[in-house]
């Protein structure tokens, strides 16, 4: 039996004036997975066209254990608390699980 991926999408709406902060911390922590998870499939931030504020996280891991290890790499705790500093209001996050 395959284990099904792990699969999340937070949306964070930025400050106005933490935008490029929210953005360069966030481009730092993808580059950072990239690099140091190599089950980490996709880490993607990407930008409403019509809300220059709001952006959505994806993400999809291998499974349930490469998404633990990334809530608790080193780099995850040092980048997050800054993140989080950038938001206008509570980010809102949903998880899901691939079929086929």
């Amino acid at each position: 039996m395959t284990m099904a991926k792990k699969s999340f999408i937070a949306q964070l709406r930025t400050k106005p004036e933490k935008r490029d902060a929210l953005i360069a911390l966030q481009t730092e922590l993808k580059n950072l997975v990239f690099a140091h998870e190599p089950d980490a499939m996709v880490y993607e931030l990407f930008q409403s066209d019509d809300d220059p504020d709001l952006f959505q996280c994806v993400a999809t891991f291998r499974d349930d254990a490469a998404f633990e290890k990334h809530m608790h790499i080193d780099f995850h705790d040092r980048l997050v608390p800054p993140i989080l500093e950038c938001l206008a209001e509570d980010m809102t996050i949903a998880f899901y699980r691939s079929i086929g």
